[in-house]
């Protein structure tokens, strides 16, 4: 069996000794390849392709609410929101109990993320006033607020339809 790629796509043709004569499509998808020996449009089908076993968006998820429990922010929250939403697919929510440790936390969220996988947010918003700091990593959304902020603005009711996902903190499961 010989494969042929087209566009990302994998099709498999049952001939070997490929020779590239002329182009068909099956099920609407142009391909640019076929076997002499192949009738049009037949034994050319796509095959799955593999799909990642780690979800390195959920990785980065737990990595940034371990990062704030380090520096003991409260009421750690992770949703998984791509079901409900394009924007991200993670929102972790956090809080921190005075505007110098919502900037350390923030801090240590963006220090991890670095130099555990490479990665510094595309955006950060609320630097200044640190009432509120956003750091946005595309597919994850880190929430560090000041409880004020978080009782008003209401985060986890908002998102509260998407899945909330387990969090025990790293020093309290070991622990147990």
């Amino acid at each position: 069996m010989v494969q042929h790629y087209h566009r990302n796509i994998t099709y498999l043709c049952s001939h070997a000794g490929i020779s590239v004569t002329n182009c068909g499509k099956i099920s609407g998808i142009p391909i640019s390849c076929r076997c002499n020996e192949c009738l049009p449009y037949s034994l050319a089908l796509p095959l799955p392709m593999p799909q990642p076993t780690t979800d390195i968006n959920l990785q980065l998820t737990t990595l940034l609410a371990d990062a704030a429990d380090d520096r003991k922010a409260g009421d750690i929250c992770l949703f998984k929101v791509s079901e409900v939403t394009f924007i991200a697919d993670y929102f972790v929510i956090v809080t921190g109990y005075s505007r110098t440790q919502v900037r350390a936390i923030a801090d240590a969220m963006e220090s991890r993320a670095k130099e555990e996988f490479q990665r510094e947010p595309l955006r950060k918003e609320g630097e200044a006033d640190r009432s509120w700091i956003v750091l946005d990593y595309g597919d994850v959304i880190a929430h560090v607020m000041l409880p004020e902020q978080r009782e008003y603005y209401n985060l986890e009711a908002f998102w509260g339809h998407s899945e909330q996902l387990a969090f025990t903190p790293l020093a309290q499961s070991q622990s147990s």
